[in-house]
């Protein structure tokens, strides 16, 4: 009888291809600066690189590996270039990679903590370490009202705590739930990020009942102004409902008053949502712990390792004051998930504290990165990257020709150089094509910034000091 193919890779096999992959990754690294650090790929030239229809028979991983290394690479931006300074770092790790591998390889489907008693009790445990590590309140611990979740990026993270504000005001299965959804307020600053007004639409609120708060100066929320309107929207027959303050805006790091912002919130009984995504990892040092002062007032507040704690995309951690609040708004309990722990209400079932029912084991990285580097070694990178960035300010104060937007907050600069917008986005665009390095930019008072962000896990000083050198000359040769 003629034996039936097994198509299945086998332990031997697994072995020798994923110690292949390891070390295509290891010497990915080790060239990593050979890269252009934006893709140069035209749109659609990935794919006509590929094959029109999916093989009939399986081809080898050989064949698989060089495929990954002659067509994909070209097509990836290389956000672990230390020469990567756009938008806000999404940096890596080795322990980090590698606790993803473990995930990846048990394969859990952490919904419950009965599908995977570990998957719940290390992220527990985990997040209860970084409440520690930031100096948060005792209602944030796991051990008390509240507690953390790991969501996957700080837009689910304000997703939720909105439903969880919107829960408390409304009760969705009350009768009037739809009367009261139509008065309910929500404020965020101008420079708040757009995930915010996003979760609006998906939580149905609507546009006109999104109040845009000025900022002042240095593009953070003006407390008066917040409360103002708050005051004339009660006047006016509104349920102010929920407030985000950010810990770090997207264009320009600007950081509200949480302080200020949290004892309006609190005496007008409002949910407090703190947004750090970015800028919240910073807090892990004693010196800069005063980011989150005001944190005590918050409802809810979330970070992202997958930012600047070295931890690989997605990794948001999101902490709540009273975690009933969140649970009552995003709980269901159908038949087939029922269990006796469950019931019993004697464990934490992590699919009521998001959006969707399955979850992934994001704590494994989380906590290896943490026991690799300790909270010394966070700390000695992070308190790096903003030493780095300040003597790079110094670099481009010596320059005439260019301005920077003050002040500098930890590891973004903003500057522009003073022929106007047009030139700055014509000189963005070439330093980006040269494939050396890769910024973004933003506009604010309708002023062109280029933005460059200091936060990759392997920049140096030295990387930084080529970048300017780059910068200097390439203005030079458009002026000229």
């Amino acid at each position: 009888m003629k034996e039936e193919k097994n198509y299945h890779m086998d332990v031997e096999a697994f072995r020798k291809h994923g110690k292949q992959v390891i070390d295509w990754l290891a010497d990915y690294y080790e060239s990593i600066e050979d890269y252009p650090v934006l893709s140069q790929v035209a749109p659609g030239e990935i794919r006509n690189s590929l094959p029109a229809h999916p093989p009939v028979k399986g081809e080898s991983f050989d064949d698989m590996l060089k495929d990954v290394s002659d067509i994909i690479t070209k097509g990836i931006t290389h956000w672990q270039s230390p020469n990567f300074y756009a938008y806000f770092p999404a940096n890596v790790s080795g322990p980090s990679i590698l606790g993803e591998l473990l995930s990846a390889g048990f394969g859990v489907q952490g919904m419950l903590w009965s599908t995977s008693p570990a998957c719940t009790e290390l992220e527990t445990h985990v997040m209860d370490w970084l409440a520690e590590a930031l100096q948060l309140p005792e209602k944030f611990y796991s051990r008390s009202t509240g507690g953390g979740v790991i969501e996957d990026s700080a837009s689910s993270a304000a997703l939720c705590a909105l439903l969880a504000a919107r829960e408390r005001v409304t009760n969705n299965r009350s009768a009037d739930f739809h009367e009261k959804m139509s008065k309910c307020t929500i404020y965020i600053s101008s420079q708040t990020h757009s995930s915010l007004k996003k979760a609006c639409i998906i939580a149905g609120i609507s546009d006109n009942n999104i109040r845009y708060i000025p900022v002042d100066e240095n593009y953070s929320m003006n407390p008066d102004e917040l409360l103002s309107r708050i005051c004339q929207d009660r006047h006016d027959g509104f349920i102010p409902m929920f407030v985000c303050a950010s810990v770090g805006t997207t264009s320009s790091l600007a950081i509200d008053p949480v302080l200020q912002v949290g004892e309006i919130c609190s005496a007008e009984q409002i949910w407090l949502h703190i947004d750090a995504a970015m800028a919240g990892t910073a807090a892990v040092c004693p010196e800069y712990r005063y980011l989150i002062d005001g944190v005590e007032l918050a409802d809810s507040f979330s970070f992202n390792p997958h930012k600047w704690m070295f931890t690989n995309f997605d990794c948001n951690c999101f902490y709540v004051a009273d975690k009933n609040e969140l649970v009552k708004a995003l709980t269901i309990n159908p038949e087939y998930l029922k269990n006796k722990y469950s019931d019993a209400n004697e464990v934490i079932d992590y699919r009521d504290w998001q959006v969707s029912l399955g979850r992934r084991f994001r704590s494994l990285k989380l906590w290896f990165v943490i026991r690799y580097y300790g909270l010394e070694g966070i700390r000695y990178h992070i308190k790096k990257h903003i030493g780095i960035t300040k003597q790079l300010t110094a670099m481009i104060q010596k320059n005439a020709d260019f301005e920077i937007l003050s002040p500098v907050s930890l590891n973004l600069i903003c500057f522009r150089h003073n022929k106007g917008n047009d030139f700055n986005k014509k000189l963005l665009d070439e330093l980006n094509k040269s494939g050396k390095i890769f910024m973004s930019h933003t506009v604010l008072d309708g002023k062109y910034y280029i933005r460059l962000c200091v936060g990759q896990t392997n920049t140096e000083l030295s990387h930084v000091e080529k970048a300017w050198k780059l910068i200097e000359e390439t203005a030079d040769q458009l002026k000229g």
